[in-house]
């Protein structure tokens, strides 16, 4: 049989590896130790560069709802405001990029009863957003959302999140100088008239969004 060249090299790399293998299995090694050293390793990092960043707080932590004429027999109406919210930029416009667009949208949960009343739907809850900070016209607030209680094609309640306010120029509106834009808005809520007494709570939680258009 005729094997070729590269065959052949082949063959004798797998025999002399078999050899350095067999002799390896066959060996015997002592282990000594003599002591352990450490070395502390450290690195000082400066702040990074374009380290601006987006943020959003509340004034507050809580509202209360009071009760005014509804002016409707069957209704029952509460209103309150909500804590003045505030939207941060201290990015760069070059940080922040084209087409960027921040908003804040907010969306509460069913008002629970102390007493095992019946629970008051997050649909019964609405409110009337308002701007405090336009920046220059570009931070707009959202629509007004009604209540189930109410007519119309925006009478949903804050059962799904619902646009409080929005900048649809994040650059823009970072070279405006300014670096933080406030909003409000106005909640009331509506019931039957049978609606059954005692204390409720609702949580509305407000969250930040940015995207590109």
């Amino acid at each position: 049989m005729k094997f070729s060249t590269g065959m052949t090299a082949r063959l004798a790399v797998a025999a002399v590896g078999g050899l350095v293998l067999a002799g390896t299995a066959g060996a015997a090694f002592a282990v000594d130790a003599y002591g352990d050293e450490e070395v502390e390793v450290s690195v000082s990092i400066a702040p990074a560069t374009g380290s601006g960043s987006l943020s959003l707080s509340v004034a507050g932590t809580s509202s209360s709802l009071t009760e005014v004429a509804s002016g409707e027999p069957e209704v029952r109406r509460f209103d309150g405001g909500l804590p003045e919210v505030t939207v941060t930029d201290t990015r760069e416009a070059a940080e922040i990029g084209a087409d960027r667009w921040w908003y804040v949208v907010g969306q509460a949960t069913d008002f629970a009863g102390d007493s095992g009343q019946p629970a008051i739907s997050a649909g019964n809850l609405g409110w009337a957003p308002d701007v405090i900070d336009e920046g220059d016209g570009l931070v707009m607030e959202g629509d007004q959302v009604d209540t189930i209680v109410d007519d119309g094609p925006d009478a949903v309640g804050l059962v799904g999140q619902e646009l409080l306010y929005a900048a649809f120029d994040s650059a823009t509106l970072a070279e405006s100088g300014e670096t933080s834009w406030s909003a409000t808005a106005a909640l009331f809520l509506k019931t039957g008239a049978d609606v059954a007494p005692g204390d409720y709570s609702s949580t509305v939680t407000l969250s930040l969004f940015e995207d590109v258009l």
